[in-house]
């Protein structure tokens, strides 16, 4: 596995000394700050709201979405323990009120326990997910009635395009349509190197 193969690897289940650092990355780089704070404004959340992010990384989402929810829960799950960790180190004071809380696990967890949330989301995890349309069925059923679903996807590959972007968001408009979801939207944030796109949809 070449050097580069390697980073990119540790963005998807980081682990060890380089999964520290993959957390370090994604804690400050400029952009993926930004695409963390532009989600959570466009899951127009209400205090009482409950939220689940999958795949919460080093936990910024999960931060900016706790300083909302003063009333509600959020939960942030990761099947990657250096990811949990940083999680639960930065969000320390969210977690001592009960309000938040930070797992290791995946969607399957959720669904099997029967939890039910007003807002679902992720951040560039969608290109790991194994089936799209399992993982979109299951987000809708981890969704309270009225509630919203947002996925957002910026490619970082070498020599990635906004057409790698429009790309993933045809596939998961697909998918959220095929899993029943209602009200579909795509919204744009254009950074550079290339935009971010988030899909949302609404389970009616």
């Amino acid at each position: 596995m070449s050097l580069r193969a390697s980073i990119v690897a540790q963005f998807k289940r980081p682990h060890g000394l380089p999964g520290r650092l993959a957390g370090y990355i994604m804690a400050k780089r400029p952009s993926n700050r930004q695409r963390n704070e532009w989600t959570v404004d466009l899951l127009a959340l209400e205090p009482r709201y409950s939220v689940l992010e999958i795949g919460c990384g080093p936990g910024l989402a999960l931060k900016g979405s706790a300083a909302i929810l003063t009333e509600g829960r959020v939960v942030g799950i990761d099947h990657s323990e250096v990811m949990v960790r940083q999680a639960r180190t930065r969000m320390k004071a969210e977690i001592e009120t009960g309000r938040v809380q930070v797992r290791r696990g995946c969607i399957d967890d959720i669904v099997n326990a029967g939890e039910t949330y007003d807002r679902v989301f992720s951040l560039n995890v969608v290109q790991f997910f194994p089936d799209l349309n399992k993982a979109f069925r299951q987000m809708r059923a981890c969704l309270k009635k009225g509630g919203m679903a947002a996925t957002t996807y910026q490619p970082r590959s070498k020599n990635a395009t906004r057409d790698n972007a429009l790309q993933m968001a045809e596939k998961v408009e697909a998918a959220m349509t095929a899993a029943g979801f209602e009200r579909i939207e795509r919204h744009e944030l254009p950074l550079e190197p290339v935009p971010v796109i988030c899909v949302t949809g609404v389970k009616a």
